[in-house]
């Protein structure tokens, strides 16, 4: 599952998973940025699977040995 970081004008970082429409967070580092992406993204896919919902293929790959 790829993590797309942006530092913002204002100085903010912005992640991002763009398979996984809707799984954007603010931070005040990139690291704090990258962590809250992939922490929303768990509970994300986590929700889909416990409604029966589809899983993007790329978003898969966090599951893969």
């Amino acid at each position: 599952m790829r993590v797309e970081v942006e530092r913002e004008d204002d100085g903010r970082w912005i992640g991002e998973v763009p398979a996984l429409p809707g799984v954007l967070v603010y931070a005040a580092t990139e690291q704090e940025a990258r962590s809250k992406a992939e922490a929303l993204a768990f509970r994300v896919i986590a929700d889909r699977l416990e409604h029966g919902e589809p899983i993007p293929p790329e978003a898969r790959q966090v599951f893969a040995a």
